[in-house]
Parts: C-alpha cells; sequence; structure tokens
C-alpha cells in the first residue's frame, strides 16, 4: 500500500487509516501530493474505520505550510483548485471522524484542513494562519468552514489580514480541541481514539452527516460558488496574477489595485 505514495504515508491499523505527511521541510502542497492524499482517502472509504488521522512526518518542520504557490499560476490554477478541494469532498463524503495532529505550522491549506477536521490535537509551539491575502488571492475552503469554527468576527479577521495565531489562541478560538506539550501528542490522540473504538462506525459516520447538515449547506455547493469566483474573477484579475509572480521571484508585490 505505501510503495504507491510518494509524498505521504498512509496505513489502516486497529480501524483507524493514518495519512503522514511527508514531504520536507515543510509538507507544502501541491498536485501530486494533493491526489495521493485524495487516493488515500478513497481508499479509507473502503475499509471499515472509525476515524482519520492527518499528522506529518517527523523529519517535517511543519504540518502543512499550505499549496505550492507555483501551482497558483493559470496553467494550473484549475488542477490545483480541483485537487486540493477534492480532499473535503472527500472527507465530507466518507463520513468519519476526522483528527489532525499538529505538530508546528499549519498554514494556508494546512490550516484550511485543520478547520475541516472534527477533532485537533496541537502541540504548544503550533502556529495557524491564513496569509493567501498576502499574495493577492484568499483561502476558499477557509472562507466556507472558518467562520462556522471559530466564529464570522474572528474568521474574518485572520482572512483579510493573514495574522498568524499561536496554538493557545488557536485553543481559545475553538480551532484545536486540545493544546498539548509535544511529548504528549501521541498519547492524547491514543486516548481520544479509544473513545472512538468503542463506538459503532456506522453511527459514527450517521452522527458526522448530521452534523455537516447542521450547518446548513454541503461543502459541495460552497465551493463550486468559491471555485467560480477564484477561477473566473479572482484569477483575471492584475494583482492576483502580481502576488502570486512576487512570491516566486522573492519580491515584494507591486500592487496596482485591479
Amino acid at each position: 500500500m505505501a510503495s504507491t505514495y510518494q509524498n505521504i504515508r498512509f496505513k489502516i491499523e486497529d480501524r483507524v487509516a493514518r495519512i503522514t505527511f511527508a514531504r520536507p521541510p515543510l509538507n507544502v502542497f501541491n498536485i501530486d501530493m494533493m491526489r495521493e492524499i485524495s487516493t488515500a482517502l478513497s481508499e479509507s472509504n473502503q475499509r471499515d474505520i472509525v476515524a482519520i488521522v492527518f499528522d506529518a512526518d517527523k523529519n517535517c518542520r511543519a504540518f502543512s505550510a499550505g499549496v505550492a504557490v507555483e501551482d497558483h499560476v493559470q496553467e494550473t490554477i484549475f488542477q490545483m483548485l480541483d485537487s486540493f478541494h477534492s480532499i473535503f469532498r472527500s472527507l465530507e463524503q466518507i463520513a468519519k471522524p476526522a483528527i489532525a495532529l499538529i505538530d508546528g505550522a499549519a498554514l494556508g491549506g494546512g490550516c484550511e484542513l485543520v478547520a475541516a477536521c472534527d477533532i485537533v490535537i496541537a502541540s504548544d509551539r503550533s502556529r495557524f494562519g491564513q496569509p493567501e491575502i498576502k499574495l493577492g488571492v484568499f483561502p476558499p475552503v477557509a472562507a466556507v468552514l472558518l467562520p462556522l469554527v471559530i466564529g464570522e468576527k474572528r474568521a474574518r479577521e485572520l482572512i483579510l489580514t493573514g495574522e498568524i495565531i499561536d496554538a493557545v489562541e488557536a485553543g481559545r478560538l475553538g480551532l484545536c480541541n486540545h493544546v498539548v506539550p509535544g511529548a504528549h501528542l501521541e498519547p492524547k490522540l491514543n486516548e481520544v481514539l479509544a473513545k472512538l473504538r468503542e463506538l459503532s462506525g456506522t453511527s459514527l459516520s450517521y452522527a458526522r452527516q448530521s452534523l455537516d447538515l447542521g450547518r446548513g449547506r454541503s461543502i459541495e455547493d460552497a465551493l463550486s460558488e468559491q471555485e467560480n469566483i477564484y477561477l473566473h474573477e479572482l484569477m483575471k484579475t492584475q494583482d492576483a496574477n502580481e502576488g502570486v509572480k512576487a512570491f516566486m521571484e522573492k519580491r515584494k508585490a507591486n500592487w496596482r489595485h485591479r
């Protein structure tokens, strides 16, 4: 199973699917990596599991620093959005509890995945944020999910300013369920998984579906609208293209405000 993956490690053990990001140093999501995550989720959907766990390889300095900026260019932007958003569509379809184990930075797409998980366990050195606005773009998934997770006003502030917050603030806002010392991450995860393993996988699925329905609209419907704005409006502006180009050229963006 593991031999088919180049950017992640994947295993199913004791009714838990574990997807470990293994693209050092920062686990930047490129298109190939995102497609591997979706494939692993598809394999998970065919098995009797009670939870899906996302974490990072110990050789990586971040849970994920986000989606590869070079994939934001016109030639690959559609494939990038499709690959990334497929992860969230799959999570909603599978309807199993998703757990994120964070030790380090979860930024951009990494933070969006955190927002999509049901239970988040973070070390006290972790950091979170949506810095996309600094590149002249915005985070579509965060625009949908973050207000539901941490509240409308704070979500708007984080998305509109690109502010990075620490684990304590993330816990206070409700983005993290548990903030623990780094050495306690695995014990806390095992404690949570022990509770889930005692339960019916079928009942957990129905509970997860009901929670998704309770928020008013599906990820599919919400992301379709976000993709339309991102692809057909935002990415046709001069500033969105300038922000991405400036990042890749390691220079300050020259905004034209159009």
